[in-house]
């Protein structure tokens, strides 16, 4: 089962930088960043809404959707934030360096998340090892941007 998990995340990895370029791409053709955004969160949407329909997946009650703390709407704001940043940043500086640095950032924020067990993740503390894994991320960053 942990191979699927690995795969499946290997495979979104992938997709990534696909889907930054297909949306720098789009951005030429419509003539902002925020459009191409706009366009990419909305096919998003649409996406998951009919995921949801051919599940017969119920929405959530009101007293659910209100019992959740203000902070976890935020979540989408990221994931925009995420499309935009690729959207500007891609075609300027490539998928290599733009993907190596989002990688290091995320390594980075995991080992916090980690640490501290945030925002209810298992705690799995920083340890030697795991700071030479970022360093080791760090002088990849520093390759791709290099060559």
């Amino acid at each position: 089962m942990v191979f699927v998990l690995l795969l499946a995340a290997l495979l979104v990895g992938m997709g990534q930088p696909l889907q930054a370029g297909i949306n720098g791409q789009l951005r030429t053709h419509l003539g902002d960043p925020a459009w191409a955004t706009l366009v990419s969160v909305v096919v998003s949407s649409a996406c998951v809404g009919l995921y949801l329909l051919a599940r017969r997946i119920p929405p959530p009650s009101p007293t659910q959707a209100a019992s959740a703390p203000w902070w976890l709407w935020t979540g989408g704001s990221l994931g925009v934030a995420f499309v935009a940043a690729g959207v500007v940043v891609t075609p300027r500086l490539g998928a290599g360096i733009t993907f190596s640095v989002i990688v290091l950032g995320q390594m980075v924020a995991s080992l916090l998340l980690d640490q501290y067990g945030l925002l209810g993740l298992p705690v799995h503390h920083v340890s030697p090892l795991r700071l030479g894994g970022v360093a080791l991320l760090v002088s990849g960053v520093v390759l791709v941007r290099a060559f």
